[in-house]
Parts: C-alpha cells; structure tokens; sequence
C-alpha cells in the first residue's frame, strides 16, 4: 500500500485539494482497520492451535498416566513374583539342606555297612584261611610232592619296597629237594583279576624276599567257568573249601 502523501497526489489529480485529503484520509483509516483486523484473524489462527496443541498434549498427558499406572501394577505383579521366588529358593535351600543332612545320614549308614561287611568277609576269609592251614599240607604233598616244614600261618611281611604287607598264608617247605616258600590267599569268590591282584599285591612283591615261592589260592568258588585253569596256567595251585 502507497503512504498516505502518494495516496494524496495521486487523489488530487482527480479531486481538488479537499476533496482529496479526506479521500486519502478514510482510504487510509480502512486500510489500518483491515491490518487489524487480519491480525485479529491470525491471532485467533493461533490461539486456536495452542488449544488443539493443548488438548493433544493432555489426551497424551492421560495416556502417559494410563501407561504409569499399568507399569506401576506390573511393579507390584513383579514384587509379588519376586517375593514368591524368594520363598522357593528359601525352600529349596531348606530341602537342599535336609538332602544333604540325609546324605550324610547315609552315608555314615553306608560306611558302618560296609565295615560290617568287611568285617563279615574278613571273618570268612579267616575261617577259610583256618581250614586251609589244616588241610593244605595233606594236599599239598598228594598233588606236588610238596613237604611242609613247620605250620602255615598268617603273618605280616616286609616286601621287597621296605613296606609290610599282610599274608594270609605263608610257610616253609621241600620241593624236590629244594626249599620253597609257600606264599598264599583266600577269596571268597575268585575271578580272573583276584588271580592277577595276588600275582601284582603279593607274588611279585616278595620275589625278592624268596628265592623260590610256591603259590596257592583257596576259595569257595570260582565266577567264571576258566578261573581254574587261568590260576594253573599262572603256575597257582588252586583249592576249593570243599577240598578240605
């Protein structure tokens, strides 16, 4: 828009002086008027989208509220839940506890068995050892010409490594005209690696204390159908309990 001098001139080319000043004068107060009132408008514009802003900003405000609240009861399900795990380890750990306090229970039970067993085998394999000590020297001679000399007893020996090792049959005697040793055990049940563990614990271990030993076991049976003939292909006499 033309200030309002040009607005002037321009008029008094039409209008006189007059006519034109109050021409330029209205001109010009409408034009400030419809500034206004375009400002109006705009603010207007304006206030009505901080409403909506506003309004959209609560329904969010609202919806954020709502999504608070839910975690907060997811929080409290998360307590509960943890609060009930708590108890189950705290169970569990009870339960491990009386498990382990049952273990040992056990356990103990067990060792006492197990003593009273090897006291049970120690027992049968004594009372064989005492048969076999009455009869071995009458089947001894029946079978290899083997003369004792003395009785077979049951003693400790130091072997070849300096260390004592219990023999549960020993004694000396003639073979042929040589000395022997007479070195032998009782098995309750014998199988092929009892055969092997007397030849490893015993035989070899006292090949140095002897100069020639003759080896016996005594059992009450075997549990495999070869035992015998394993035992005599090693060069051990073997005796049943029945053979006393």
């Amino acid at each position: 828009m033309q200030t309002a001098i040009n607005l002037k001139k321009k008029l008094e080319q039409a209008f006189d002086p007059r006519q034109a000043d109050v021409l330029a004068e209205v001109i010009t107060e409408a034009y400030s008027e419809l500034v206004k009132t375009s400002d109006f408008n705009e603010l207007k514009g304006i206030v009505k989208e901080l409403a909506e802003a506003q309004k959209e900003l609560a329904e969010a405000q609202k919806r954020t509220e709502a999504r608070v609240e839910e975690l907060a009861e997811a929080q409290k399900e998360s307590q509960k839940e943890i609060g009930r795990l708590d108890r189950t380890m705290q169970e569990l750990a009870e339960a491990q506890k009386r498990t382990e306090n049952e273990l040992r229970d056990l356990i103990g039970e067990h060792k006492k068995t197990r003593e009273q067993l090897g006291g049970l085998s120690a027992t049968v394999g004594y009372r064989l050892e005492d048969e076999a000590f009455k009869a071995l020297p009458g089947l001894l001679k029946r079978d290899f010409g083997l003369i004792i000399q003395g009785k077979l007893k049951r003693k400790l020996i130091v072997d070849d490594r300096g260390k004592e090792i219990e023999v549960n049959i020993i004694g000396e005697g003639r073979k042929n005209g040589k000395k022997v040793t007479i070195i032998g055990e009782s098995k309750s049940q014998l199988s092929k690696k009892g055969v092997n563990e007397f030849i490893r614990k015993k035989i070899r271990r006292l090949e140095g204390r002897f100069k020639e030993i003759f080896p016996v076991l005594v059992t009450y049976m075997i549990t495999e159908s070869d035992v015998e003939e394993y035992a005599k292909n090693k060069g051990i006499a073997l005796y049943y309990s029945y053979d006393f």
